[in-house]
């Protein structure tokens, strides 16, 4: 085995079948939160698969060889914890949270859900009702459906625009030997990562993750290139029978591991980042044009998406399209006064401690640093590169950044 310098309470192991474990020791707590990381998602998909990752997500809780679905919930839930799971474009991940005494437990459930499968027949049938509901939950929510069809036009033609839950067609699809395909090409040991957070010994881990998952074969998982495309910027415009307008203005954002990310981040901030940020004290407290407006700043492996979200009358639109773009237009002409970027720096860096009380979000922050990075991150790390930020680079970095030729419009209007 590999073991790799740990860093604070942070140690990793890389099995022999290429399986990773990262685990952080958090002494001052009475649990753990462990995450089964598969590095799949919707884009891993071929077009007849779209919905697939999900799809399985939601079929691992339904049964394997030795458990029904009753004992999978009651596992954790016997003894004060719980179990869940979720899937995005890039990874799957299945977890639990429970005491630290429940270790073992917590890794035999989920290493059985992963590894043994059941896919009982009216199992797969039923679910695929559910999906479909739930699809139409999501596009009965006019903000889902408003970022849904931005992020298909954003990335037309590419793997990234396809929605995670799929499509209903494809979904419907779906057969017992689909499932069991899927996981053969993709769920392998050396797409697998295990990730604990709490307190526990990162030894006790790797002994009980070798005994559940060692015998993983060592194989490949092969990934296509996936070329960016140009996206088409003009106007996207929708109705649908609502009371509300929903507009967006946005662009392709920065990958993960971009030179600039911490830039966009404190510009994000200052932007969208709360009660006290530019937009919302000039958008909502100064006009009252809105409820609602906030940034989004998404990342991939390989691109990203950034951009404003605002909830308003069909009656304001112009006029909030014109106070965004002054304000993007005003960072990316004046400096930031320092006293703005220096509150904007201790916000974010609150933020990043706060998120360090829980459990479940140091496992996912650990794993994602893994996922990503192949390496810890460290908050030390990260607070240095958001203190080194000046204002002199957010205004170069925002002169090319918010320039309006990268943007697109999209908007949800009332119909009739």
């Amino acid at each position: 085995m590999e073991n790799l310098k740990e860093i604070d309470f942070v140690t990793k192991t890389t099995l022999p079948n290429g399986l990773r474990i990262v685990t952080e020791k958090i002494e001052s707590v009475k649990s753990i939160s462990v995450g089964i990381w598969v590095k799949t998602g919707s884009r891993n998909e071929t077009p007849k698969q779209a919905g697939i990752t999900h799809f399985l997500e939601h079929m691992l809780f339904k049964g394997t060889d030795k458990r029904s679905a009753y004992d999978i919930a009651l596992s954790m839930e016997s003894v004060g914890g719980y179990l869940n799971a979720f899937t995005s474009s890039e990874y799957t991940c299945y977890f639990a949270r429970c005491v630290n005494t429940q270790i073992e437990r917590a890794l035999d459930v989920l290493s059985d859900m992963v590894l043994n499968p059941s896919f009982p027949e009216e199992e797969v049938e039923k679910e695929k009702k559910v999906v479909i509901e739930e699809m139409k939950m999501y596009r009965d929510s006019p903000d889902d459906y408003l970022f849904e069809e931005y992020n298909t036009r954003m990335f037309q033609g590419h793997e990234l625009g396809r929605p995670v839950l799929g499509l209903e067609e494809t979904v419907s699809s779906f057969t017992r030997e689909d499932l069991y395909e899927y996981m053969e090409e993709r769920y392998r040991a050396g797409n697998l990562l295990i990730s604990v957070a709490g307190n526990v010994e990162h030894e006790d881990v790797v002994k009980l993750v070798s005994e559940y998952l060692g015998d993983l074969p060592a194989l490949d998982v092969n990934n296509e290139e996936q070329p960016l495309n140009e996206f088409d910027t003009s106007k996207l415009e929708l109705t649908k029978p609502i009371e509300q307008t929903h507009y967006i203005l946005g662009r392709r954002g920065l990958n993960f591991d971009h030179d600039d990310k911490y830039l966009l981040l404190l510009a994000n901030t200052i932007l969208g980042g709360g009660m006290s940020s530019r937009l919302h004290q000039n958008v909502r407290e100064k006009y009252g044009y809105c409820y609602s407006i906030q940034t989004f700043n998404q990342s991939y492996t390989d691109s990203g998406m950034w951009g404003v979200y605002v909830g308003t009358d069909k009656d304001y639109v112009e006029h909030v399209h014109e106070l965004v773009v002054a304000e993007l237009k005003s960072i990316s002409e004046e400096l930031v006064p320092e006293k703005e970027l220096e509150e904007a720096k201790s916000q974010l860096k609150g933020k990043l401690l706060l998120s360090q009380e829980n459990t479940s979000n140091r496992m996912m922050r650990l794993a994602k640093s893994e996922l990503y990075f192949d390496r810890f991150v460290t908050l030390d790390e990260l607070v240095e590169n958001i203190d080194t930020v000046t204002s002199e680079q957010i205004l170069e970095f925002s002169k090319e950044f918010f320039d309006q030729k990268y943007f697109m419009e999209a908007v949800l209007t009332p119909e009739g």
